[in-house]
């Protein structure tokens, strides 16, 4: 449930009854800290929340027996976060290179305690935990029951009706619902985030992020994860027909021809195949879920969902080559058909309906990550096509370093991925000369990390993406993935403090000590997601939605007015955050806030992708 949606704004005002265990209350200072821990040999940074007479102040760092084992002057501050907390200093710990559990004290401030130990023993766990969300996430009859005893559900979709796309008024259906007289098995798959839809475009994002994070971690779980997903992207497209069918289910109905939609209801799952659902009745579309397609039989698709559809087969086709060549030409066939049918002579980006859901406006980027993928899978399986998609990878890639397309790694931006693989892609013996070259590809991913650099240096604590824009979870992690795979590529070290710095503030160094990623440090309570709502905990122990990665602090003026959900949830609020929030920038651990605390596909798999490079050092 990623926007908020106008039939539910109008339903009446919700009080909200906290059943979250309270955050820590405000005291004169506060210490910051990334609350899984920091590798051995890399640079390490906490933050003291003060004031101005915090200045010059000594702090300590103790071990597990109490023990003094470093003592030092914060640093200059690096700026104002909010009119209680007037100055924020940086404590360099960097000198910690002994495994253990630290925590640092500052007058009467301690902070939380946090490990020192290897990358891979801090960080491979963590990558693992995001696989067991996307199990949570799992939709048909093949489900994992795991702490939240999830149960098979929507086993309607195995007969899907194919329905013509609607005109929407913001998210709102203003028009009849017509079947095309098609229908097709659009069983399984993830749900998107915490509603349950599901999406072709953040489903091959995820999985191609699941592809990559099993190159730099292998993982049993993960590798049959992705290939869940890979399954499922697979029924969405129609090979016979040529068809890619992109979204499952609709977010809201129609009120004026009574029917209503995903983001109208708060139940678990499997509650929609127990409905009695005629036709006309309200419920309808809650049990027999309509299915949008992208394109008409035979015509283009966008750009955008052929490449990254092409991005997911062809990277799987890689992943099988050397195991089993018929099952890897099969995914590459798949890949270089949906590749073919990329509309690039213009019109409208497909993403998903109504398009405010997932905006997407390029496609530069996802056709040089398709064109790149399908070249390595190409080589890799002796086809002789891979010059002619190397080729393509190059003048995409060229094309999206002069376009005004400056985004980060993210839904809406592959480019770093592409870049990534199309530099392996040069190096190969024999590669052809393209449109671009490697350090054309490694400076624009230079580019990328030097605006986010120049944008944290603003920020008291570092990060490269204005938190105020929202999405900063799944952008963090993007940026440090991005600087883990230009020091992968280059050998330089230019952006590895950068990069921690990123993972940092994800797990819990930032103004609220909150950590984004389900399960590690302080991390939400008040989950925005019927499962772990329905099926959970609400204190943060026991049955949580472990590995999901939430969004966490975005725009206050997001909260102006906050949304009431349907009936049925389970309240849930902790307002102690409140102390900590600016003028800008607020953080709210409350059930009605999806802007904060909704876990989503694309957020987690970027992280997976991110924690498994950090882990594989």
């Amino acid at each position: 449930m990623r926007v908020a949606t106008a039939a539910i704004a109008a339903m009446a005002a919700v009080a909200s009854v906290s059943a979250a265990v309270p955050a820590a209350a405000a005291t004169t200072a506060q210490i910051r800290v990334d609350e899984v821990g920091y590798a051995t040999g890399e640079t390490k940074a906490a933050y003291l929340m003060g004031t101005t007479s915090n200045a010059g102040a000594t702090f300590t760092v103790t071990d597990a027996a109490g023990k003094s084992v470093l003592t030092g002057k914060v640093g200059a501050s690096t700026g104002k976060w909010s009119t209680a907390y007037s100055a924020v200093y940086p404590i360099d710990v960097s000198a910690l290179k002994t495994a253990g559990t630290y925590q640092i004290k500052v007058g009467g401030t301690v902070s939380p305690a946090f490990r020192v130990d290897s990358a891979s023993t801090l960080f491979a766990p963590l990558a693992d935990d995001t696989v067991t969300f996307f199990q949570m996430q799992r939709d048909g009859a093949d489900v994992i029951p795991g702490v939240m005893n999830r149960k098979p559900s929507h086993l309607t979709d195995k007969t899907a009706a194919v329905y013509q796309t609607p005109t929407f008024d913001g998210e709102t259906i203003t028009s009849k619902m017509t079947k095309t007289g098609t229908t097709i098995d659009a069983s399984g798959g993830w749900f998107d985030a915490g509603d349950f839809l599901k999406f072709t475009a953040t489903a091959s994002y995820s999985v191609t992020n699941l592809l990559l994070s099993q190159r730099a971690h292998p993982n049993a779980a993960l590798a049959a994860e992705a290939q869940y997903g890979l399954d499922y992207l697979n029924k969405m497209w129609d090979a016979r027909n040529g068809v890619l069918y992109a979204q499952v289910g609709i977010g809201i109905g129609n009120p004026k021809d009574n029917f209503v939609g995903d983001h109208e209801v708060w139940r678990l799952p499997e509650a929609d195949d127990a409905l009695t659902a005629p036709v006309g009745d309200k419920n309808y579309y809650i049990k027999y879920r309509p299915v949008f397609a992208a394109n008409k039989p035979g015509e283009k698709i966008s750009p955008n969902l052929a490449g990254r559809m092409a991005a997911s087969f062809a990277l799987a086709a890689q992943n099988l080559a050397a195991t089993d060549k018929a099952k890897a030409a099969q995914y590459l066939s798949t890949a270089a058909t949906i590749y073919a049918l990329a509309n690039t002579a213009g019109g409208s980006i497909v993403s998903v309906f109504p398009h405010e859901y997932y905006p997407e406006s390029s496609y530069l980027d996802d056709l040089e990550l398709g064109a790149a993928e399908l070249s390595l899978a190409a080589t890799a399986l002796g086809d002789n096509r891979a010059t002619g998609w190397a080729t393509d990878a190059g003048k995409y890639a060229k094309a999206y370093i002069a376009s005004s397309n400056h985004d980060s790694l993210n839904l809406y931006d592959t480019s770093a991925l592409a870049h990534a693989d199309l530099v392996t892609l040069l190096r190969r013996a024999g590669a052809p000369k393209l449109a671009v070259t490697e350090s054309q590809l490694t400076g624009d991913l230079a580019r990328q990390l030097s605006a986010a650099v120049a944008q944290a240096a603003k920020s008291p604590f570092r990060t490269g993406w204005p938190m105020q824009d929202g999405d900063g979870a799944t952008h963090t992690f993007g940026l440090m993935t991005t600087a883990l795979l230009y020091g992968r590529l280059t050998g330089k070290h230019d952006y590895d403090a950068f990069a921690t710095q990123q993972r940092d503030y994800v797990l819990g160094s930032n103004a609220w000590g909150i950590s984004m990623l389900i399960g590690s440090g302080n991390f939400p309570k008040c989950v925005h997601n019927q499962v772990a709502n329905l099926s959970g905990s609400l204190t943060g122990s026991g049955k949580i939605a472990v590995g999901g990665v939430a969004s966490g602090p975005t725009d206050a003026h997001q909260f102006d007015t906050i949304d009431p959900l349907p009936d049925g949830y389970r309240a849930c609020s902790d307002p102690s955050y409140k102390t900590y929030d600016s003028t800008a920038v607020r953080y709210l651990d409350n059930i009605l806030t999806w802007a904060t605390n909704e876990p989503a596909d694309d957020y987690t798999s970027t992280g997976t992708l991110a924690l498994s490079l950090a882990a594989a050092g």
